[in-house]
């Protein structure tokens, strides 16, 4: 009986170990607080008229998608020690590129994939750029995609004339808004990419030598890890993610805003990147932490506004929400409360021992 129960406590303490599961254990905490304002919350339900999943966990995982991927490449340039802070505006490029190219052709699937090509193949280019400078020319990543991130939203601008853009394709809109087996498909979409990543990096020796770069570059170097190819590859990656972000979050609505579309979520995806225990020192990384911490952004935001938190508040609330999940997940602090446990242990049995005698 001793032995199971100390090969549960085991099994315990290594999960535990697991950064990411505070993020689990923090969407749970998150939902329960729903539950309690509306017991009705975790319903979910079937629309009649065509057989889709509807209620608010579907809502949050649609959320989650965009989220997720730019969360996922910008998982794989944070283990190398560098940051991607163009991602957002790569998204809105995508969305530009997209919605103008489907302006001025007929609403056919043939013109959908145009469009996605299209947009994705510049989203990557982009991308690209800040491989290039990086890498060879040798620049800060938080220099180089700095002036991305700046130059990608007036990029879209030039592209949409400065205006909102809207269009009308149905193939295209099913992208975000389509169900498969009643559940999103834009969802099923972000969980199948992240999939073939992490199959990608972990399956072969990708993701070793990815590491090994935001470990010790010289090393890898000596080793005969091709960092340059490395670091223009995981560039390239990002921005097409931030591509495929950006059709999900213009297809949605089909519309393009050139000030908002992609806003911030360069933040959102560093956030959900650290939840999930990937260090911003570089060296290692966690694409289902990733993937946690991305269902976890959109869950907050989901509660923000269900609970009805005034939007000058929002910020706050995330805030406090994204330090305690840090503080949970710090070795030092966890250490902190072992080592006060014994202390107060110690103690109580010196009282018990002086009242005895």
């Amino acid at each position: 009986m001793s032995r199971n129960a100390g090969s549960i406590q085991s099994s315990l303490g290594n999960a535990l170990h697991k950064q990411y599961i505070w993020g689990i254990v923090a969407i749970a905490l998150l939902l329960l607080i729903n539950v309690l304002k509306d017991p009705s919350y975790l319903a979910i339900s079937v629309n009649e008229s065509n057989g889709n999943l509807v209620g608010n966990l579907i809502d949050i995982l649609r959320a989650s998608a965009p989220i997720m991927m730019i969360a996922v490449g910008m998982c794989l340039i944070v283990a190398t020690s560098g940051i991607d802070l163009s991602v957002g505006s790569l998204m809105v490029v995508a969305g530009a590129v997209s919605m103008e190219l489907l302006n001025g052709m007929s609403n056919t699937p043939g013109s959908a994939f145009m469009a996605l090509a299209l947009a994705l193949a510049i989203a990557a280019a982009l991308g690209a750029v800040n491989g290039v400078l990086v890498s060879l020319v040798g620049l800060q990543p938080f220099i180089s995609t700095l002036v991305m991130m700046l130059a990608g939203r007036g990029i879209a601008k030039v592209i949409t004339g400065g205006q909102n853009t809207a269009s009308v394709n149905d193939t295209f809109r099913w992208f975000a808004n389509g169900y498969v087996f009643g559940f999103p498909v834009v969802f099923i979409f972000a969980i199948c990419i992240a999939i073939a990543v992490g199959l990608l990096v972990r399956r072969s020796a990708l993701g070793l030598m990815i590491e090994a770069i935001g470990m010790d570059p010289k090393a890898a170097r000596l080793a005969g890890v091709n960092r340059r190819g490395l670091l223009l590859m995981v560039y390239t990656l990002s921005g097409l993610l931030a591509g495929v972000a950006g059709i999900f979050a213009t297809a949605s609505v089909m519309t393009v805003d050139v000030s908002r579309t992609g806003n911030q979520m360069e933040l959102d995806a560093i956030l959900a990147v650290v939840i999930g225990g990937t260090s911003l020192a570089g060296g290692k990384f966690n694409l289902t932490g990733a993937v946690v911490g991305s269902l976890l952004i959109a869950t907050l935001d989901k509660t923000v506004v269900f609970l009805g938190i005034s939007s000058s508040a929002t910020p706050a609330f995330k805030a406090i929400v994204i330090v305690v999940i840090c503080l949970l997940q710090s070795e030092r602090v966890r250490a902190s409360f072992r080592a006060r446990k014994p202390k107060l242990h110690s103690e109580s049995t010196s009282k018990e021992e002086l009242v005895t005698v």
